[in-house]
């Protein structure tokens, strides 16, 4: 098939990597004339070191020849640059396939209500799951998701999978796109355990708790428990969590060991969806009135600067009731 991969960071390599590997005509799209040069010469060291992508890579700057013709569009941007850049994408035939797991902050849309209101009813689907492109990129064996209708993800379970990759199909969409994009709040909260002492205990509570609130707020949306017990929720959730790859776990590490949001980001080479799906879940759950107070604590130690650690005792000293 003939594949455009839209964005050039980690995981829009590591995902040209698979599908070049898996016999596919693919196309990389980059706006970036280093790493333009760079997947050329057979590599991307600014995102993925250390890493040999196949010569067969061909990167693009002009958007609209990467998806001329192409039979599958694979967006590997963020979350907030999803709405501006698929607005520009003359090719409503192919299927477009998000690796995006965010809220966009102004609306608080998954990545499917976006491409529609930009796109229409164009053929859909998310994939999500405990997935590094650190380790796709390495053939580490994986297993995720692919969301949307049967036809659609059973599609691209075919053209993606390999003997590293593993994609199992899931038809809640709306649960996987949910889970994929909170979960990365709570590995804020994670690292910030990290950066203030590394706590066993602490961890271990945070996570399972976590778990409890994304419930919450999944369900209450139209998700399913399933979806939630599963690679897109509780896998993913894992991962992110506790993985050294997470940017995530790692702009919450550095906020617990007292460094500012704004130093963090400005270091941080790649995005760190957390942060801004944090404000976006505050929103929605405060208008739901669904109760998440981790969530809540992180909003807080992001965007009203609360100290962390005053935010942990806060969720301690919290008022005493059943865990079920």
């Amino acid at each position: 098939m003939k594949i455009a991969i839209i964005g050039s960071g980690s995981w829009g390599s590591a995902m040209a990597k698979l599908l070049s590997i898996n016999g596919h005509n693919v196309k990389i799209w980059t706006t970036d004339k280093n790493v333009y040069n760079n997947i050329l010469n057979g590599e991307n060291p600014t995102y993925l070191p250390g890493i040999s992508l196949p010569k067969s890579i061909k990167p693009m700057f002009d958007l609209d020849k990467t998806v001329e013709d192409v039979d599958i569009i694979v967006l590997a941007i963020p979350s907030q640059a999803m709405r501006e850049v698929v607005a520009k994408i003359k090719n409503r035939n192919a299927i477009f396939v998000s690796l995006a797991k965010g809220l966009e902050i102004k609306t608080g849309k998954l990545m499917n209500e976006i491409i529609k209101d930009e796109l229409g009813n164009v053929k859909y689907c998310a994939l999500s799951g405990p997935s590094h492109a650190e380790e796709v990129a390495r053939d580490i064996p994986t297993s995720i998701v692919a969301s949307g209708e049967k036809k659609v993800v059973e599609i691209i379970q075919k053209e993606f999978s390999n003997v590293s990759f593993r994609v199992y199909t899931n038809e809640d969409l709306k649960g996987v796109e949910l889970c994929g994009a909170v979960k990365n709040v709570y590995a804020i909260a994670s690292g910030v355990i990290d950066g203030i002492g590394g706590w066993d205990n602490t961890k271990a509570a945070l996570i399972t708790r976590s778990l409890v609130e994304i419930s919450r707020f999944v369900e209450a949306l139209g998700g399913k428990k399933e979806t939630i017990m599963g690679l897109a929720g509780i896998g993913d959730l894992i991962v992110t969590c506790t993985s050294q790859h997470s940017r995530n776990r790692h702009v919450g590490e550095f906020i617990g060991k007292g460094y500012s949001l704004e130093n963090i980001l400005n270091d941080l080479k790649m995005v760190a969806e957390g942060v801004y799906t944090a404000k976006a879940l505050y929103n929605n759950f405060k208008k739901e009135q669904i109760e998440m107070p981790i969530a809540e604590k992180v909003y807080k130690v992001l965007y009203e600067k609360i100290n962390p650690k005053e935010a942990i005792e806060d969720l301690m000293n919290r008022k005493l009731k059943s865990e079920n």
